[in-house]
């Protein structure tokens, strides 16, 4: 069973007998087990028996509950972005998730272009990552995926929950998409609610309730990624309105594909087919052939893919027909004053 296949089993988008009497019941099975796993470690941590590594300066780990699809590589670019219009030199510590060998990850490549002059390290050892930053003049650190990462203290602890999917599936790993339960947000400084203008108005409502069980309500701040321009691989850009209506063919390999298909709609896309392929995935030429010569079949005007999967391709056409991908910025609403009092606090 590949990944997309698997999360159509676990999202209950297949019904089938072999989803229902053999995979699902499985797949719980092993979620207990990695409940108890995850409890031992937090406890180990709680109670001090694992050592956590504090450096001397400011630490801010950006994270989740769930795997992926929350919409964490734009706030990175974000944050950097605030620390950097204060004069403060930041540094990226990230682990490198399914990097090739000798080669960086996706996240890496859009966050180079997204954030550039900016150091950013990869390297599973986080500490041994801070302490090299550290000697090369970083006075801020952003830790990307670090809430699950404890060994590395951290000055703040902000944690992202996707309002459309908050808690994966309502399950632990391997049965849903949870990496912890939700009371782990007691450790969170500040949550943000992310993808707030996908949720309707009264699943929003139960979900703050929800969370103000583990966080002050006045610590909980919500977000949307609205979509801002396209741009190709070779750094060119268009407007949205000059291409609003146009006939498309997506693709993408994120953790939340989903919630793409909808912004491309809401951007006003009339979108012809979204492929999905499992997060982080590395294309191949002949991958990318079959998706222009599908997208041109379907006689769309554009082929659409998110920044993160443009920088995994050189070709600006596939097939004769434009790639381009969707730009996406942050805009935080209820509760930036108080995001950014905290942050501010940490700038020099």
């Amino acid at each position: 069973m590949d990944e997309v296949e698997y999360l159509r089993v676990i999202s209950g988008q297949r019904q089938d007998w072999c989803a229902r009497l053999l995979y699902l019941p499985g797949l719980r099975c092993l979620s207990l087990l990695y409940r108890v796993g995850v409890g031992v470690r937090n406890r180990m941590f709680d109670w001090r028996l694992r050592t956590v590594r504090t450096v001397a300066v400011p630490v801010v780990s950006l994270g989740n509950l769930t795997t992926g699809g929350t919409g964490k590589t734009p706030f990175v670019a974000w944050l950097t972005q605030w620390f950097l219009n204060r004069e403060t030199q930041v540094a990226l510590l990230s682990r490198g998730y399914r990097a090739l060998p000798g080669e960086v990850n996706d996240e890496k490549l859009l966050l180079d272009r997204l954030c550039p002059g900016v150091p950013h390290y990869q390297n599973p050892d986080r500490c041994a990552s801070a302490e090299k930053a550290l000697h090369e003049g970083a006075q801020v650190l952003i830790l990307d995926d670090g809430f699950q990462h404890r060994k590395l203290g951290r000055t703040l602890d902000l944690v992202l929950v996707d309002a459309v999917c908050p808690w994966g599936h309502g399950y632990l790993l391997p049965r849903g998409l949870l990496r912890e339960p939700p009371a782990s947000l007691r450790r969170a400084d500040f949550v943000i609610l992310t993808r707030v203008d996908q949720c309707p108005d009264a699943e929003l409502a139960q979900l703050n309730q929800a969370l103000i069980k583990f966080v002050p309500a006045d610590r909980i701040a919500s977000a949307t990624f609205q979509p801002q321009s396209l741009i190709n691989v070779a750094n060119e850009r268009l407007s949205l309105d000059s291409v609003r209506g146009k006939r498309v063919w997506a693709f993408c390999a994120i953790g939340n594909p989903a919630g793409f298909r909808l912004t491309l709609e809401q951007a006003g896309f009339d979108v012809a087919e979204l492929q999905i392929f499992a997060d982080h995935h590395h294309y191949t030429h002949e991958e990318l052939q079959e998706i222009g010569n599908r997208a041109r079949q379907a006689n769309v005007d554009l082929i659409l893919t998110t920044c993160k999967d443009l920088v995994k391709t050189s070709e600006p056409m596939f097939y004769g027909v434009p790639v381009w991908g969707l730009e996406i910025g942050v805009e935080i609403r209820d509760g930036k004053e108080l995001l950014e009092q905290l942050l501010q606090g940490l700038a020099l």
